[in-house]
């Protein structure tokens, strides 16, 4: 099979080594700025614009920004095949505004940064053109970078905060217990750091292992009248309002990416 990547930024990249590494698909890539690729793995096919590759692969993955989705689809939209399957890496622009300009297969599939280690936990949905067949190739090429979740189309946009944006959450939350750890103590700055990731790390897969909740974790190391029970009491009590406007403020912003994505669409 033809897989081919358009847009060679982080993303684009970090997809086309994953992808060369499994020895599985024929890889083909464009970019804008074609001297971009002049260090382009070997075994990777290089294509002077989009058209050339829309033509000759039967997956094309579309790793551009928002605001040039709409002049990338125009460039394909007289070459792709009926039986090839478009995915979109943008989760703000719905099914309904791609199809203004190319109604085909489409797919939108959203990885994480996990996927550097083949850990990403990858959404993925899907339009009404798609077939199984059609499916389970894209699940089987995601999977080459760690798991893969099939969504709603409605729900993709809180789903990514849960997984592609939740890495970024989770280490400035750790990035702020390990500053102000330091306030409180003599331990050097790199020993706190890998102190607080090795337990986090182990707490997941404690969790993960023995099937836990939270709850179920916190009850174990918080007993009654104990000093971590202090700190609990904290978390529950002022950290709901933290993640409630870190929510607003992601959804928000992801409604204002969706409208003016489909302004330019109109």
């Amino acid at each position: 099979m033809n897989i081919g990547v358009i847009g060679y930024g982080s993303m684009g990249k970090m997809l086309l080594d994953k992808f060369r590494e499994s020895n599985k698909y024929n890889l083909y890539v464009s970019n804008r700025n074609i001297e971009k690729l002049n260090n382009v793995d070997k075994s990777i096919n290089v294509c002077k614009t989009n058209m050339e590759l829309a033509s000759k692969t039967n997956i094309i993955i579309l790793c551009v920004r928002p605001i040039d989705l709409k002049d990338v689809l125009n460039d394909i939209k007289d070459v792709v095949k009926d039986d090839s399957i478009i995915i979109s890496l943008n989760g703000s622009v719905a099914f309904d505004t791609l199809k203004k300009i190319i109604n085909k297969k489409l797919a939108k599939v959203i990885p994480s940064v996990t996927a550097e280690i083949n850990k990403s936990q990858t959404l993925i949905c899907y339009n009404d053109k798609m077939n199984e067949s059609d499916k389970e190739k894209v699940v089987e090429l995601f999977n080459i970078i760690g798991n893969t979740i099939i969504l709603d189309e409605k729900e993709m946009g809180m789903g990514s905060e849960l997984v592609s944006c939740m890495p970024g959450f989770i280490a400035s939350i750790f990035d702020c217990i390990c500053k102000e750890a330091k306030k409180h103590t003599n331990i050097r700055d790199e020993e706190i750091v890998k102190m607080v990731l090795n337990t986090v790390n182990s707490t997941s897969e404690l969790m993960l292992t023995k099937n836990m909740s939270f709850s179920e974790v916190v009850d174990r190391v918080a007993t009654k009248g104990g000093i971590t029970i202090e700190g609990t009491n904290v978390v529950y009590e002022k950290f709901p309002l933290i993640v409630d406007e870190l929510f607003d403020k992601t959804l928000e912003k992801r409604k204002q990416t969706k409208t003016n994505t489909e302004k330019q669409f109109d």
